[in-house]
């Protein structure tokens, strides 16, 4: 029955369905008509067999189905003579079902397999077409209602490129190169205020954008930033520094009250709003531009050309050339935009990067960038409330002083003088409650106590956060590490280098911050002052400078010292007749600070004699003044005169005791002050300025507080220092603003043609006679026309 049904399978009836193998070899046959098969590839190893297997496997399952060649020529009779088991004829149980079926079959088949082993060495072989020449190639067929049309085309010979280069150069002429047209300098001029134009008014279009809506608009700040590398040879000078400027300026406007922290890698993945998303990137795209402007600004400090990586022009930055003098115009206006950011967002991101760049520039040759840096590092510390912006530069400049060992400008150090201080911590004092610290508090408590302790500071914090206010805890902690800094580089300086330039700047600083020194120093202190006092190196200024640390300490935590502050007392004696009018009046504040030290808040602790002798050394030190310190000198000489009773005694002419008033000497109280008197007080009442002739009418009245010669309540309420400031002769002098230049031309005296007596009118015409006439005037009268 099987037999029977692949039979009838295999039959071309109502049934019949084509072979799998049949329809590939069609799809072949056409593709190799068209000319688009592929040569086969040689089946080796295992792959081929798998492949025949598999093929076998598929004849298989498709038995009974008819070859190309028709049905086959077996009966049923021959099939079973020929399936019965025994039989020497039994091979056809091991053919392919349906595949071989008489010994036509069979020859058919080896036929067939010659053709394809023919045709697959026929695809291996290069198709031509009739009538093809070598070269010729073909192209896609035409198809048409009559038939397809093939196509083919001559091949162009290829020549190898050398070849073709050597032949252009042995035929072809050099090329020469379009000349330009010569411009005159007008037209150059014109051109080059073109580009500026355009430049500007794209610069002015995008900082207004930014400043106007910076969220929006933030993607327009790195078109902006483009123009600080402008490569144009003709304005790239002019366009950078206007880019400079304006960017800087839209910083300063746009950044933000708070440290922007860029996001972690967790952070980026996470899901946000879009609100969220929209904050985030204008916080990563502003941080990122400003990052490279600041980079910029440094490298542009340094003398350094930036290239611009779109340069159209042809130039790299380093062939940018440009004059010593443009180059330090574009360094110095670098540092000045480092500079107005670092004091108008002293907060932001880069705060300490900014430092490290500008405080090297308090110490270079340049004068205007040195004095642009300092102005703004002493703006920064009157203006520091934390101190945490100020412990910065402080260390930063304490390091650069150590490692140029010491050798810099005076003015570094005197940047120190601005800062604001005026409570340190030293014992942490501050952080002590009932005169215990955390430490030993918290040892105490239990475990509880502790944890209820560590979550109430936390809430404290926070809460001082909340309030926008400044810990002053903190506050404390930052100054005193402030002034631990510069007290380890002034004290470095007094060590080792006691003959260098800084020691001026180092003493006025001490002298500055001598209530704030630790009582541990003070000993020491003094056996350094006593040997710069003795070693005879020391100018007028710094000594002034001496005595005043010296006698501040005393005043404060010194006073518990045993020390004899005599020799100090000698040296101001002979030093203060140095400040004079001539060119060292600007350090009379410094005189003053020093008198008020040493006799005003010491005045119980000071003999008879040396009260007289340093009054008639104001008198004399007072002759030789300009107006304003004068005027100081004297009110400080009231002040003593008023408190020290004993003042009495240089108001009479009559001799107390032996002896002869010696100016000359050194020491104070072997002077023989009380023999001499004030007659300095009557030459000043002849002085040009009124203000000093009412102090010295005050004075030699002996200082009444009421009745006749006493002050204006006004003059007596006056700190000395105040008189300094108001009356300094600059704009206004004696209290009068002087007036400005008269800017119109004076108009010259013209006589006219009239004159009172008509006798020397009639005498002149006669004389110098007009071109009309008319009399003249004397001033066209020639000499030689007189008669």
């Amino acid at each position: 029955m099987a037999a029977k049904k692949s039979a009838k399978r295999g039959g071309k009836g109502k049934g019949y369905k084509a072979s799998s193998v049949k329809l590939s070899n069609k799809r072949t046959s056409k593709l190799a008509k068209q000319g688009k098969l592929k040569p086969k590839k040689k089946r080796k190893g295992w792959e081929g067999n798998q492949q025949d297997e598999v093929r076998n496997q598929h004849h298989m399952n498709g038995r009974g189905e008819a070859d190309s060649e028709g049905e086959s020529d077996l009966s049923e009779q021959d099939l079973e003579f020929f399936g019965t088991p025994g039989t020497s004829s039994s091979f056809i149980s091991g053919a392919k079902v349906g595949s071989l079926s008489s010994e036509a079959a069979s020859k058919g088949r080896k036929r067939k397999k010659d053709d394809e082993e023919e045709e697959e060495h026929y695809e291996q072989k290069p198709r031509k077409l009739f009538g093809k020449e070598e070269n010729m190639k073909s192209l896609l067929p035409i198809k048409t209602s009559k038939g397809v049309i093939q196509q083919v085309t001559q091949i162009k010979q290829e020549v190898e490129e050398s070849e073709i280069m050597e032949e252009k150069v042995e035929t072809e002429p050099p090329e020469i190169p379009e000349e330009l047209p010569t411009l005159t300098n007008v037209e150059l001029y014109v051109n080059r205020q073109e580009k500026l134009r355009a430049r500007k008014s794209r610069i002015a279009a995008l900082a207004s954008s930014l400043i106007a809506n910076p969220e929006e608009n933030i993607k327009k700040l790195k078109e902006l930033r483009s123009f600080v590398t402008e490569s144009d040879p003709d304005v790239f000078l002019t366009v950078r520094k206007l880019a400079m400027v304006s960017m800087m300026e839209v910083l300063k406007d746009i950044i933000p009250g708070y440290r922007i922290r860029l996001p972690t890698e967790a952070e980026k993945a996470a899901k946000l709003k879009k609100e969220t998303m929209k904050v985030r990137d204008f916080e990563e795209t502003f941080l990122l531009n400003y990052k490279k402007y600041l980079e910029f600004l440094e490298l542009t400090c340094k003398g350094k050309l930036i290239e611009n990586k779109d340069n159209k022009f042809g130039k790299k930055g380093n062939e940018l050339k440009l004059s010593p003098s443009a180059a330090q115009s574009l360094s110095v206006l670098a540092a000045r935009c480092l500079c107005e950011i670092l004091k108008s967002h002293p907060h932001f991101n880069y705060r300490n990067n900014i430092i490290k760049v500008l405080v090297p520039y308090m110490n270079r040759g340049n004068k205007e960038m040195r004095e642009i840096v300092c102005e703004t590092v002493q703006d920064i510390f009157r203006h520091d409330k934390s101190g945490e912006v100020s412990l910065e530069i402080v260390r930063c400049i304490g390091r650069m002083v150590k490692i140029r060992e010491f050798k810099v400008k005076k003015e570094v150090l005197d940047s120190f003088l601005s800062l604001k201080i005026k409570e340190v911590d030293y014992d942490g004092e501050n952080t002590k409650q009932d005169g215990k610290t955390r430490k030993e508090m918290m040892q105490k408590m239990s475990r509880r106590e502790r944890k209820r302790k560590k979550r109430m500071e936390q809430l404290e914090h926070e809460l001082l956060e909340t309030r926008a206010s400044e810990d002053k805890k903190k506050k404390i902690k930052m100054h005193t590490e402030i002034i631990q800094t510069i007290f380890h580089t002034y004290f470095q300086i007094l060590k080792s280098l006691s003959q260098s330039s800084l020691l001026s700047a180092v003493l006025e600083g001490l002298a500055r911050f001598a209530h704030l020194i630790n009582v541990d120093f003070f000993e020491d202190l003094f056996n350094v002052f006593n040997t710069l006092i003795d070693s005879g190196n020391l100018g007028y200024r710094e000594s002034l400078h001496c005595i005043k640390t010296a006698f501040v300490i005393l005043m404060g935590q010194g006073d518990v010292l045993n020390i004899d502050p005599m020799r100090f007392y000698t040296h101001l004696y002979n030093t203060i007749l140095s400040v004079h009018a001539g060119t060292s009046s600007d350090d009379a504040p410094l005189v003053l600070d020093c008198m008020e030290c040493m006799l005003g808040r010491r005045r119980r602790q000071i003999s008879q004699q040396r009260v007289l002798a340093f009054i008639k050394r104001i008198c004399t030190l007072s002759l030789q003044q300009e107006g304003h310190c004068c005027v100081a000198l004297l009110a400080v000489l009231r002040g003593f005169i008023v408190n020290f009773k004993s003042s009495e005694l240089l108001y009479d002419n009559d001799t107390q005791g032996s002896g002869m008033f010696l100016p000359e000497l050194p020491h104070p109280e072997h002077s023989n002050a009380h023999n001499t008197m004030l007659w300095e007080i009557t030459l000043l009442k002849r002085h040009y300025h009124p203000v000093v002739q009412q102090f010295a009418a005050h004075l030699g009245r002996m200082a009444p507080s009421s009745g006749e010669g006493q002050l204006p309540v006004d003059l007596l309420r006056r700190d000395p220092k105040r008189f300094l400031e108001e009356y300094k002769p600059t704009e206004i002098f004696f209290g009068v603003k002087i007036p400005e230049k008269c800017s119109t031309k004076k108009k010259f005296f013209r006589p006219g043609l009239e004159y009172i007596q008509p006798e020397f009118t009639q005498i002149l015409a006669d004389w110098c006679p007009g071109t009309d006439g008319s009399p003249g005037s004397l001033l066209t009268c020639v000499p030689g026309n007189v008669t």
